[in-house]
């Protein structure tokens, strides 16, 4: 997730660090060749004409959501953890079980004594918890850094050595699964996501976490809607993404939200908060299996914890990870001249393809990723900021119509159409298999 800056388009760091933009997912080739003209101008030819394909988001089976940074590829962790987290958790269940039995074991008139002797010590024994505690408070606050470009405070608990080790292993895996399936360079979608991530790098070059690492590209011959990034800068992108974006402007911002992802170095903090909760519920687990009086009741009991960490805290981390990288993939955008207005579009574009296909809709707080609607309107509170950075980096101003009010526009003439087309026979005529012409920006 990084490239990006160029000469005469190119603001300063300062830009992103603004007291607005504070709170907010390898090639170094250029985006226009030699050309001075706007990025839609260029660009949308080459992806029509050249590509050989029209990017719209209805000719491709879009799966349920677009999985950037997918749970494997964001959050890499040491391979000692790796080996070691299962044997951690085993240990927890047999402390626990073994303490149980020890319990049960005891004659009454022991566990009397042992009761009595914790009454008066109650104290000495709170106390003693209190101490972990601030154990534990005490390791959290001293593992705190500042996150790039936004200076939000983030844990890290692993070295990021070991997350560079890790991805060369993961980038190793992947094109072994994708070998057969990668697109050559000469081919006119590799080279149309090669100049976007370049131009992307390019612009924002003036960020150190962009200009420090080598993009590499890869394009996938993939149906599924997909893009990832991996910490060290390799770039994966499906074709049926390609086939997904209407326009040039949102591939951008896509590939613009993946960089993020790496710049802010997403994968160490996720994998810093799992581990550090993980630690956590093994004590939970230990008391589980003590307390429960049977296996059965300590399993439900398990699960339930389980669940518990997975709803309330990883997955809402997850969301807050997506949402940061949105705003600081948008930022990137502006920096390159992108029209950034198209990005909630595509999002308003995934959702209505969800409801034509009449895919179920999940509820967010179940979901890793924030809902396509949410998104969009997310989106939409940022692009007034988006668009002073973009004037602030003497970009060419912006052409032709909003292309969120063309999408609408064209919204309010598919519901007409489908009016026209209902019969008393069919109330789901050709709504499975909509023919959509969506304009380009």
């Amino acid at each position: 997730h990084r490239n990006f800056v160029g000469k005469g388009r190119r603001c300063l760091l300062s830009v992103l660090n603004t007291g607005a933009n504070r709170n907010a997912h390898r090639s170094s080739g250029r985006f226009f060749s030699q050309s001075s003209q706007p990025l839609g101008e260029k660009m949308t030819p080459l992806l029509v004409s050249s590509a050989g394909h029209h990017f719209c988001a209805w000719n491709v089976h879009i799966i349920r959501s677009l999985r950037t940074s997918p749970s494997l590829q964001a959050a890499p962790v040491p391979l000692f953890w790796i080996i070691v987290k299962p044997a951690q958790k085993l240990l927890a269940i047999i402390l626990g079980r073994s303490i149980r039995n020890w319990w049960k074991a005891l004659p009454p008139d022991k566990r009397a004594l042992l009761k009595e002797s914790a009454r008066k010590n109650k104290w000495k024994i709170l106390l003693g918890v209190s101490g972990l505690g601030v154990v534990f408070v005490v390791f959290y606050f001293t593992h705190l850094e500042e996150t790039p470009i936004t200076g939000r405070a983030r844990l890290l608990v692993f070295g990021k050595e070991h997350f560079r080790e890790l991805s060369q292993m993961e980038y190793e895996m992947w094109m072994e699964e994708f070998k057969d399936q990668m697109l050559p360079e000469t081919d006119a979608r590799y080279q149309v996501v090669e100049r976007v991530v370049g131009h992307l790098s390019e612009s924002n070059k003036d960020v150190p976490e962009v200009s420090a690492l080598e993009w590499v590209i890869h394009v996938v011959d993939e149906p599924g809607v997909n893009a990832f990034v991996l910490p060290n800068g390799q770039v994966f992108v499906f074709t049926g993404l390609l086939e997904a974006v209407s326009d040039i402007h949102q591939l951008s911002f896509i590939l613009g939200h993946e960089i993020a992802h790496a710049v802010l170095e997403h994968a160490v903090k996720k994998a810093s908060l799992v581990h550090f909760l993980d630690f956590l519920s093994l004590i939970f687990l230990t008391m589980i299996w003590a307390i429960c009086p049977r296996d059965s009741l300590a399993v439900v009991g398990q699960w339930i914890q389980s669940k518990l960490q997975e709803f309330m805290f990883d997955r809402p981390y997850s969301r807050t990870l997506e949402a940061e990288a949105d705003k600081v993939g948008l930022q990137f955008a502006a920096k390159a001249c992108v029209d950034v207005r198209a990005s909630s579009v595509f999002w308003q574009q995934m959702e209505l393809a969800e409801t034509i296909q009449g895919q179920p809709k999940i509820p967010e707080w179940l979901s890793t990723h924030p809902s396509h609607e949410n998104r969009a309107e997310h989106l939409d509170r940022l692009i007034p900021q988006a668009l002073k950075i973009r004037e602030s980096c003497n970009c060419p101003s912006l052409s032709g119509p909003d292309p969120r009010l063309i999408f609408r526009l064209n919204m309010q003439h598919l519901l007409e159409s489908s009016k026209d087309r209902e019969t008393p026979n069919s109330t789901k005529q050709d709504l499975s298999k909509p023919k959509l012409d969506f304009a380009h920006t």
